[in-house]
């Protein structure tokens, strides 16, 4: 049975990870995407190093269940061609930097012209005004000036740190590829598409806001330090490796020291209340450290979950794969690329129990799907040859 979006198709001119990905969990639940591409290069991520089939892991792993076709969009032939694909679309995402789509003749009035109710969608780092609108965009840039840099410092007086994976372009990602399924959905009810824009600053800022912004909540009562919870990770060192513990409630913290055979600590006044814990969070951490590096991870896994306390080992990429939890669930599964060969990739993570998503293919050779598309959007073969020949779209 096909995915809850069958019979949607989405027009991509996005590129790197924030829109692709975006794309990548549409297609996964059904959508019809068609990855448009630049002539000869296509996207920057497929000059990625680690490649099977002349495909890097980055575009394979951004890229699946899409088609792709290539188009020079700085002609008007090229342009016009695009539009003829986009009359027969439900969605148009692009994340060119701010103007540049207008200046293209592909903003949204252009789309608009020969697709009325199209969604169509902006996907920026900084958004279309003020003083960073205009400026490149990576990651790192979002990580130092939305704060999250600072956040996982631990304090304000802290040096601040960069989060090791590309957490505002996929946040941004799962952000749009939502923001889009609503509005396809108010679309059905009104019949009437619109314009959805959105930043890699601003869902990094609304994601933090949920748990990291509480003295910056209150107007006229704002930190002017951020306070740290803790200097120290809750990933502790073991007579053999690492494993995290976590205890928020009286009963966990309770069945801790049982676990550890610590009733003092019941008593320690430090630690008596919730609250209190918090306060002297170090001085509870470096304790719980000190107990766990006298015993191996699988001994402690072992006590800790007969207590029920919140306990996991710390895993390795590689050592993932064979975890009982990862195995028993499903969640990462194997594929055959026709150049690409044996794939290994997580699961759509979302599992709709009557349209179930599914890896129908794997990301495309750049501009395989051109005369398919085009065809689809009724090109004639002698049009779309005559566009090859002017080298105006490729495959």
């Amino acid at each position: 049975m096909a995915g809850p979006l069958d019979g949607y198709r989405i027009v991509d001119l996005t590129s790197m990870i924030s829109g692709p990905f975006a794309t990548m969990i549409l297609g996964d639940q059904g959508a019809d995407v068609i990855k448009v591409e630049v002539p000869g290069s296509g996207d920057h991520v497929r000059a990625g190093g680690n490649r099977s089939g002349g495909l890097p892991a980055s575009f394979l792993n951004n890229n699946r269940n899409k088609r792709s076709i290539t188009i020079d969009l700085k002609t008007d032939a090229g342009r016009d061609a695009l539009k003829r694909v986009a009359a027969g679309a439900d969605v148009f995402v692009q994340n060119f930097r701010p103007g540049v789509v207008d200046r293209l003749g592909i903003g949204e009035a252009d789309i608009r012209a020969v697709a009325p109710n199209i969604v169509y969608v902006s996907i920026s780092g900084f958004g279309e005004t003020g003083p960073y609108a205009a400026k490149p965009t990576y990651d790192p840039i979002i990580q130092a000036i939305s704060g999250l840099a600072s956040v996982q410092g631990g304090s304000d007086e802290r040096r601040p740190r960069l989060v090791r994976t590309i957490l505002p372009d996929k946040l941004t990602a799962v952000t749009a590829s939502q923001a889009i399924t609503a509005a396809l959905l108010s679309r059905e009810r009104t019949g009437e598409g619109q314009h959805v824009r959105l930043s890699m600053l601003d869902s990094v800022l609304a994601f933090l806001w949920s748990s990291d912004m509480g003295g910056q909540t209150f107007v006229g009562k704002t930190v002017s330090q951020q306070r740290a919870a803790s200097f120290i990770d809750l990933i502790y060192e073991t007579k053999d490796g690492y494993m995290s513990v976590a205890v928020m409630s009286n009963r966990e913290w309770l069945a801790l020291t049982r676990a550890f055979d610590k009733p003092e600590w019941l008593e320690d006044p430090r630690f008596k209340t919730p609250a209190l814990r918090d306060q002297n969070i170090d001085d509870r951490l470096e304790l719980i450290q000190e107990v766990l590096a006298t015993k191996t991870t699988e001994e402690w896994l072992e006590r800790l979950e007969a207590e029920g306390v919140p306990c996991a080992p710390v895993l390795t990429r590689n050592a993932l794969l064979e975890h009982p939890q990862i195995v028993a669930s499903g969640t990462a599964v194997e594929t055959d690329h026709p150049d690409a060969g044996r794939l290994r990739q997580a699961r759509p993570a979302a599992r709709f129990e009557g349209t179930p998503s599914e890896i129908r293919r794997g990301a495309p050779q750049l501009g395989a799907h051109t005369d398919e598309v085009l065809a689809e959007a009724g090109l004639t073969d002698a049009e779309i040859e005559s566009l090859r020949t002017a080298n105006v779209v490729g495959g």
